[in-house]
Order: structure tokens, then sequence, then C-alpha cells
């Protein structure tokens, strides 16, 4: 029987799950807004359909014309990609009611894990560590004051559907807390629709570690090793490794456990992420589950040598998973580089514009994601990406060498990157020594402000 998958998405993610696709020998169909007509994703599906104005609210978060994109082009499955709808439970339900499959988990598994309050509440009863918060919503002020004092300062309010690093407060004392709560719950409403909250002790200088699983429909449930994520800027991801480079056996293999753990106890189906941070003790505390592919899923890839796109896509057509926990190995060391359209020497203000010149680096375990082309126009209306810059080598000091050649060949322009922001980083002694943490960037930063001054 043929397939054909319309992918609900835009930029690399899209062109990477194109590829990927075809690979199997399935058709796609890629869906794009006006002002994305050029993009490489419409350029390189079997077939693309447009779903709207640019504004992502007109077109890839438009469930109606994405589903009606889908039936009219004789699709049976739709890849929601990572962003936009992917973590969206109406839009999942409304896929299966006109009988296509969702390449991700089920709706009800997105309800329940993807409220931060509920997932919570499962690692907990699944005997994962979590942080001391809030049992649930907080209802009012009063209640948030009340937790902060019994839990103690420093405290984090969270907005419940957020995401992105965005509807995340810290509070040091009681004053910061009153001030902090009205603005969080306005900043959710505005961008998640949800002004709900919740609050939780706020660990000091932690590294923020995710395990990559993905089960099948016959109830085999593995883990592809960690990621270290805490090289952050305003809690959005810069670089991502893996494995994590201070992370002990023990610890690796306690992480692999509880993801397992966890992912079992609600049932978990297709390719997901649980987040955790790491204190300077090396213990652990879950904080949320991702319940779709990630942007950093490459590394991942290029440790074990698997490629998560096609499982999700097996998985979804009701394949079992082509290995088994045993035959997972690290096999090296890989790192990305998310490479932005912005411009760090001005608070990374975003730099949309025409790319008048591009060379894309390459050799023995680079590979480059990116959907951008000499001439094509970065538009002002989505995420600031243009490419993901991944290499592999045998360990970790081999691979910042090869990071640092990569970069030093890539040439964007025509527009601001953080090209050689991401390059001085790879210089950098902290960075090299692996001893950083979520608070790793604000510091580097200061420090390129002081040298640009001098």
């Amino acid at each position: 029987m043929s397939h054909k998958i319309l992918i609900a998405n835009r930029g690399e993610i899209a062109v990477r799950i194109i590829r990927a696709a075809k690979e199997l020998g399935i058709e796609t169909v890629s869906v794009y807004s006006k002002a994305d007509e050029d993009a490489l994703h419409v350029k390189i599906a079997d077939q693309a359909i447009c779903v709207g104005e640019p504004k992502s609210s007109d077109s890839y978060l438009n469930m109606n014309h994405i589903l009606s994109a889908a039936i009219a082009t004789g699709c049976d499955a739709i890849h929601p990609g990572y962003g936009f709808l992917s973590e969206n439970a109406v839009f999942v339900e409304m896929v299966e009611s006109c009988g296509l499959r969702f390449i991700g988990p089920t709706a009800d598994t997105i309800r329940l894990i993807g409220d931060k309050a509920s997932a919570k509440r499962i690692a907990k009863e699944a005997g994962v560590p979590i942080i001391m918060g809030s049992e649930g919503i907080l209802e009012h002020l009063e209640e948030a004051l009340k937790v902060a004092k019994k839990i103690g300062y420093p405290v984090m309010i969270k907005a419940t559907n957020g995401g992105g690093g965005r509807g995340i407060s810290i509070a040091y004392n009681e004053k910061e807390l009153v001030h902090a709560y009205e603005r969080t719950s306005l900043e959710a409403e505005a961008a998640f629709g949800d002004k709900s909250l919740y609050i939780e002790k706020f660990i000091e200088s932690p590294k923020h570690i995710e395990v990559q699983i993905i089960a099948d429909k016959e109830g085999n449930v593995v883990h592809l090793y960690e990621r270290d994520c805490s090289t952050q800027r305003r809690n959005q991801k810069m670089i991502e490794e893996a494995p994590a480079p201070t992370i002990s056996d023990t610890l690796r293999k306690k992480l692999g456990v509880a993801a397992i753990k966890l992912a079992k106890k609600i049932n978990y189906i297709n390719a997901g992420t649980l987040e955790f941070l790491v204190d300077k003790n090396q213990d652990y505390y879950f904080i949320e589950m991702n319940t779709r592919i990630q942007v950093e899923h490459p590394i991942t890839e290029m440790i074990t040598g698997i490629d998560l796109v096609k499982e999700q896509i097996n998985v979804a057509y009701d394949k079992p998973l082509s290995f088994k926990q045993r035959d997972i190995k690290i096999l090296g060391h890989a790192i990305e580089c998310r490479i932005n359209a912005e411009d760090p020497m001005n608070g990374f203000r975003p730099s949309p514009g025409k790319i008048t010149n591009l060379f894309i680096p390459g050799g023995f375990n680079v590979r480059v994601d990116t959907h951008v082309y000499q001439g094509y126009s970065v538009p002002p209306y989505y995420d600031s990406m243009v490419a993901k810059v991944i290499v592999f080598e045998k360990n970790r000091r081999e691979a910042i060498k090869k990071m640092r050649v990569t970069l030093e060949q890539m040439v964007v322009e025509g527009i601001k990157t953080n090209i050689e922001y991401q390059y001085l980083i790879m210089h950098d002694y902290t960075f090299i020594k692996g001893n950083y943490d979520t608070g790793y960037i604000a510091k580097f930063n200061e420090l390129v402000e002081k040298n640009k001054n001098e």
C-alpha cells in the first residue's frame, strides 16, 4: 500500500521530514504561507499547497486549512514537526476524525503529559524525582505566596502550557513574586491563550539535560541516551551536545531508566523527550516532556546511528522499532550549533532579509540541516533559525575542534547571523571544560560586551 504524508510545518524540519519520507518511498505534500512561496520545502516536496497569509495564525496554525490540504491531496498521514501544531491535542483529534494518521502520540497522551502540573503528578507516581512546588494550577496570588513560603525562595513561576522560554519568571523574595505573578500570567495568556500558572523551587546553576525516547505500538520503549541543552539564551537553546559532558555513567543509567519508566506509565507512542534539571550534586529532577521531535534530534542520531524521523514514520504506520535497547550504543560525541538570523552584538535583534552569498561547509562527519539557499529571503514572521550545524567525532575534544573549523568555513552574507558568536563559544575555556550551566550564556555575554567596549 502506498502512503502520502503532509508536513504541517516549514523550514529545516519540513525539509528533514521530506527527505526521510522520500528515502522510505513515501510521497510528500508541503503546506506553505504566502511568505514561504519560494521556500525550499515547497520546492522539494512532491506537491505543495498554500494554506494562508504570512501570519502563523492564518497559515501554519490554521487547522482547518491544513486538514483541507491533506484531504484534497489524498494524504493518509500528517507529520507536525516541532512547534506550531505539534503538541496541540485538539489538532490531533481533528486529524484522526478525518481518518488520517498523526505522526506522534495520541491526543490523550499530549493532554496528560503536556500539562506540566499533570506531568509532575504522573512523574511522582512513577517514582521519578520532581522539583517541589504547587500541586497543580495556582488559583490566585495568595496561593502562590503560600507555596513559596513553604518550599523557600528562590522560586520559578511558569505557564502551565508554556514553552520556548516564554511564560517563565524567577522570584527571589515575596516582593518579586507579587510583581512577577501578574506579569507572567499576562504573558502566558498572550503567548499560549492560557493564563494558568504553577510554581516550583528554582534550582540554581543547574544543567538542563534531556533524554530522547521512542516507543512503538507493541509496547517497546527505548531511550537513546541524553543531550546537554544548558547553553541557552533567555531559556532558548543555542548549543546542544550528546552525550552530556559532565554526567556520570551512574546518572546516565538512572536518567534512562527514569525516562522509560515514565513513558511506559502513560503508554507513550512515537518519539518524545523528557527534560530534567541536574544540580551540582548530580541529583536530577523531571521538569517536563515534549511530545514531538526536537530541534536537536540530529545529535542523538549522530551518536547512535539511528534515523529518528524514519522511525517516527514507521511507528505511525504500525511497524515495530527496528532496534532494541541492547542495540543502542554511544558511538562518539556530537555537537549542534543553531545558526540564527540575528545580531548578537545588538541584543540578538532579528535580522531578516535576502541571503546574497552562502557557503555550506561539509567534510567527514559534518552535517548541516537547513532550508536556506543563495538568493533566499528570510521572512520576518517566523523563528529566526536558518540552519543547524552538527558535527560528530570520536570524543568531545575532537568534536569541538571540528565545530571550530566548520563554523570558520560557513558563510552567510546579506543578513546578520550568530556564526561568529558560536565560534567564540567554541574557544571559551568554560565551554571547553564542560563546566557550564543554564546561566553560562549570560556570563559569556558580559565577557563579550566587556571586550567589545575595550
